[in-house]
Formats: structure tokens, C-alpha cells, sequence
């Protein structure tokens, strides 16, 4: 049994072991004639706790950079010729034996061990392949005007701060699936790699650094270089022609999908246009968008191929989001379509119903819902026990002017107006009675611009309360638009209720206050109405009348308006 406890013991071990594997980290310093600088980087590594070995590539450096990098304590490789950055770095990268290598310049003048922990910590902690640096510093003249640019327009995915920052690291494992380019195309060509590889790659940022300020004669040299790898990179990986013959199909495929939409729209909404032009437009757009949309599915599926585990889902729907939209747009115009899609007796019927958008520019008594989108409303079934009750969504008593108490008379027979209920927003709800006399059966979607088609030479009486007055309009819905006049009830000098609506030539219209007749006044046109100025029961009232440039479906009824006082002192 002690041997089993023994050989359990060894196991459990083992696995822990495994779990904490130690991973040798290098790290590999290109160099050329960096003797001022590259011993202090050196010494800076030197004090970072996980770094296992300095490796310092001399590039053919003229100066004394390898014997600076020896004192320092870093091993040294050189080339007898300066070969360039990349190949710098990778012949590093092929003379070290571990697991994660870091590379750093030689010129840092305020490198700390902080900085270099910083890049290498995210891959042993398992967060990342490899980690590229970012940093605030003076120049980024050849990052912010040339790579920057190319990588937007060929690899829109890659949105790295500084894709050009020289210093990185990276499981070496990792690194025999990228190209090293031979000089200062290195960095991009990493980052490029990483990205459309699909291999995991971090941006850390390790604040300010200062380097030597190269030359322009350099800079120059080094834009041609990034330039070179960049469109290299480009080639391989089908993003020349992505751009080129994809962005062409792509173009005809969103003009095809706009035909599809135009005709669609024609056909429905736009009466003036022949059905005939409607539906050519459309079939024109369907041959069009389908050729080309084939099209560019062939040159995707080619450009994937000649990417192995490719990686390419970002920078696919930014290439090609105009076409996912015009899609998108185009199945929801459709499926708007199919649900409005009837089929009886043989017949199909498409009736699609749209919401409508309300806007109020000039009502000046309107401050709520000025913007507001209403309907379309369903008609359905009264309530049981409310055979004198209509039930109407908010929206459409604002459509058509009315509100919760109001009393609606409909083929002579009158119905309180109520709210809907709050689980059903756009169901109105119509007595037996009332169905029938506005024509109208369950399940109806009614527009709301329609709505007042519907609801035409209803008389209406509309209740005020407040304001120390009870006071009733009476008017007529009017499927017609007329020339609108306000008025406002004052009395005692106090203004208890402002209105608006419309006066029919050559009808007489009544004031009634606390029940009885109070006066009277004849419209024959607008010049003929005047302001009301009569004592009753003590009390100075005024109707005084405005007209303004609006027009509305409210005609006054010829007793259009009766009210009431409540202990008005």
C-alpha cells in the first residue's frame, strides 16, 4: 500500500510539474554601430528577472558595438557585411534554443526592466503569441505616412497604433510560420503574418522612449522597404485583387440590389409610375445583383484558399459591408412584403402596411409627442361588457383629435372613447355596432394615415376639465382638410380654454354656458367671424377667434362648444 501512496505521490508530481513548465526566455538585439547605446540596453535586460540570455547581433558594425555588448555581458553574433535588420534578427532567431524570444533595439536611450517585463510577461502568463510594443515618441514619420495608409487600404483589421514599433516578442514556435524579411520590412511583415495567419498578437504599451532620430536619407530607404512588404503581403494574400476585381463586383452587386429595392418600392408606394417600369427595374436588379454577387463569392472563395487557417473575418465584412447592408436591407424590404402576403380564392394580395412618422411644425399647443410614429392599428373585437365602449390606441386619438372620456357618435349611436390596454398598443377595439356602420371587420389593419378616412362625419364631443371649467366641443371629423381657426374662452379676464378647428360657410354655430343658450354668431367667410363679447350670470366672457395658416380635419358642429363654471371667484 506505501508503494501505492508512493507511485500516487510521483504522478500528482508529475502534472504539477507539467502545469509549471519553465519557459526559457531570450531575447536578441540587432545592432549596428550602436557602441554608445547597446551596453546600457544590455545591462537594462540583464536585470529582468525571466530573461535567461542576451544575444547582441552585431550587423557588420564598423564601431566598437560588439566588445561594448561582450563587457556588458551579452553573447555576440556578427556578420563580417551589414545585411539589414531582419536578417539581424533572424539569424537570432535561428542560433537561440527556448521558448520565447524577445527582440529590442540597440538604440533605446531610456529602456527600463519594467518596459522589457512588460512585453515579454502577457506570453508566459498565456494571454497571447506575441506582443508588440507601442510608445509615445517624437518621430512615426514613415508609420503615420506610409504604413499606416497601405495597411487601411489592404489589411482594414490591422489598426495597431505603431505596426512599426521594432520592439516584440513572440513564442519561437510561433515564429517558423512567419517570414523574416531582410531589413526594415521585418516589423510590418510580422505584424501582417500574425494577423491573417490568425495567430494571437497583443499591443502592449510601454510608455515613452527615446530613440536616435534617423536621417531622411534613412527614413527613405525605410519607407521603400515597408512599401515592398506591405504590397508583398498584399499579393500573397489576395488582397490586391480583393480590392481590385472583388471591389468591382461588389460595386454592380450593391447597383443590382439598389434596382431590386427601387423597383420594389416603385411598385408599392410610388402610384404615377407604371406597374410595367416598376417591375422591369426590379428583374433587371435581380439579374444584375445575382451575376455579380456569384462573382464575388468565387473570387472570396479563391482569395481563402491561398491563405491556410486564414483569418480574414474582420477585414471581410469591412470590405464588405456595403454589400451586407444593401443585403440586409433588401431581405428586410422583403419580409416586410411576405408578412402583408395574402392568398384567397386563387388570389395572392400583398398589402404592406408602414408606421407613420408624425411630425408637428407649427401646433403651437402641441409640446408632446411634436415627433412620434404611429400605427398601423388592427381592429379587433370590443371588450365583453362594453358594447358602448371603443377602446383606441393613444396615437390614433391624437390622430384624430381625441381623447380618453370623449364621447364618439357613430350612425347616431354614441361610444365612450377609452385607452387601449397597455399589452395590446396598436389593437383598436370596435363594438358589433360600429364595425358595421364604419365598414370595417376584425383583423383590418388600418394606416394611420387612413384612420380618419375611416372614422369621417363621426360627431365628437370632446371634454375639458380643469382650470375652474368643465367645458365640451362638439365637432365633426372631417376626412378633408380645412382652413383652421383657434380660439381661446376668457372669463372674468382669465383664460380657462384654448382650442382649434374648422367653420363651414353659412353655418350658425351656439355657445351654451351652464345650460342655457348664451349667443350665436354666423360664418360666411373669414372676414365675417368676429370675437364674442357677452355677460352671463354675472360673469364678462370673451370667444375671441384667430386664424392661422394651418389646416385641420375638426369642423365645429353647429353647438360647438358648452361649459360650465366651478366656483370661479
Amino acid at each position: 500500500m506505501s508503494w501505492l501512496f508512493v507511485i500516487l505521490a510521483f504522478l500528482l508530481a508529475g502534472v504539477k510539474s507539467s502545469k509549471t513548465k519553465y519557459q526559457k526566455v531570450s531575447v536578441i538585439i540587432p545592432a549596428f554601430n550602436e557602441e554608445n547605446t547597446v551596453a546600457r540596453v544590455v545591462d537594462v535586460i540583464r536585470q529582468v528577472s525571466c530573461v535567461d540570455e542576451i544575444i547582441v547581433v552585431d550587423d557588420g558594425s564598423s564601431d566598437n558595438t560588439a566588445q561594448e555588448a561582450k563587457d556588458a555581458g551579452a553573447i555576440v553574433i556578427s556578420h563580417e557585411v551589414n545585411k539589414g535588420k531582419g536578417e539581424a534578427l533572424y539569424t537570432g532567431y535561428k542560433n537561440v534554443e527556448c521558448d520565447i524570444i524577445a527582440f529590442i533595439d540597440a538604440d533605446i536611450h531610456n529602456l527600463t526592466s519594467k518596459k522589457v517585463a512588460s512585453m515579454i510577461k502577457p506570453i508566459l502568463d498565456g494571454k497571447t503569441d506575441i506582443t508588440k510594443t507601442k510608445f509615445a515618441r517624437e518621430s512615426g514619420r514613415v508609420t503615420e505616412l506610409t504604413a499606416k495608409p497601405l495597411l487601411n487600404f489592404f489589411f482594414p483589421e490591422i489598426s495597431f497604433e505603431q505596426p512599426l514599433s521594432g520592439q516584440f516578442a513572440a513564442r519561437k514556435e510561433i515564429l517558423k510560420k512567419i517570414k523574416f524579411e531582410k531589413d526594415y520590412g521585418v516589423d510590418v511583415g510580422i505584424v501582417i503574418d500574425a494577423d491573417v495567419l490568425g495567430i494571437s498578437i497583443m499591443e502592449v504599451d510601454i510608455g515613452a522612449i527615446e530613440h536616435d532620430m534617423s536621417p531622411l536619407a534613412d527614413l527613405n530607404m525605410m519607407a521603400n522597404e515597408v512599401v515592398r512588404t506591405i504590397m508583398n503581403r498584399a499579393n500573397k494574400y489576395g488582397r490586391v485583387t480583393m480590392i481590385d476585381d472583388i471591389g468591382y463586383y461588389i460595386r454592380f452587386s450593391i447597383v443590382g440590389l439598389s434596382l431590386v429595392i427601387l423597383g420594389l418600392f416603385t411598385i408599392f408606394f410610388v402610384k404615377f409610375i407604371p406597374l410595367s417600369i416598376g417591375v422591369i427595374i426590379s428583374v433587371v436588379g435581380i439579374i444584375l445583383s445575382l451575376y455579380f454577387i456569384v462573382k464575388v463569392i468565387i473570387q472570396s472563395i479563391s482569395i481563402f484558399k491561398k491563405i491556410p487557417k486564414g483569418n480574414l473575418i474582420k477585414s471581410f465584412i469591412r470590405v464588405h459591408f456595403p454589400l451586407i447592408l444593401s443585403m440586409l436591407l433588401l431581405i428586410l424590404m422583403l419580409s416586410t412584403f411576405l408578412g402583408a402576403t395574402t392568398f384567397q380564392d386563387g388570389v395572392i394580395s400583398i398589402e404592406p402596411n408602414s408606421r407613420n412618422l408624425i411630425i408637428f411644425t407649427d401646433r403651437s399647443n402641441i409640446n408632446d409627442n411634436s415627433i412620434s410614429i404611429r400605427g398601423p392599428y388592427t381592429i379587433d373585437t370590443a371588450i365583453e361588457n362594453e358594447s358602448n365602449v371603443i377602446r383606441m390606441p393613444s396615437d390614433a386619438m391624437m390622430t384624430l383629435n381625441l381623447a380618453v372620456n370623449d364621447t364618439i357618435i357613430i350612425n347616431n349611436q354614441p361610444y365612450l372613447i377609452n385607452n387601449t390596454r397597455e399589452f395590446e398598443p396598436d389593437i383598436l377595439r370596435l363594438p358589433i355596432d360600429a364595425k358595421n356602420a364604419l365598414n370595417v371587420e376584425d383583423g383590418d389593419i388600418i394606416q394611420n394615415s387612413r384612420l380618419i378616412d375611416v372614422f369621417a362625419k363621426s360627431h365628437v364631443h370632446h371634454t375639458f376639465a380643469g382650470n375652474n371649467i368643465t367645458f365640451i366641443e362638439k365637432f365633426v371629423l372631417s376626412s378633408r382638410q380645412e382652413s383652421e381657426w383657434t380660439y381661446k374662452v376668457v372669463v372674468d379676464n382669465q383664460t380657462l380654454a384654448t382650442s382649434f378647428g374648422a367653420f363651414s360657410e353659412n353655418q350658425s354655430y351656439s355657445i351654451i354656458f351652464d345650460g342655457s343658450y348664451a349667443d350665436q354668431f354666423t360664418f360666411y367667410n373669414e372676414s365675417s367671424i368676429h370675437n364674442l363679447n357677452f355677460t352671463h350670470q354675472g360673469h364678462d366672457v370673451q370667444i375671441i377667434f384667430n386664424k392661422t395658416n394651418t389646416t385641420t380635419l375638426k369642423k365645429f358642429d353647429s353647438e360647438f362648444i358648452s361649459f360650465s363654471l366651478d366656483n370661479l371667484e
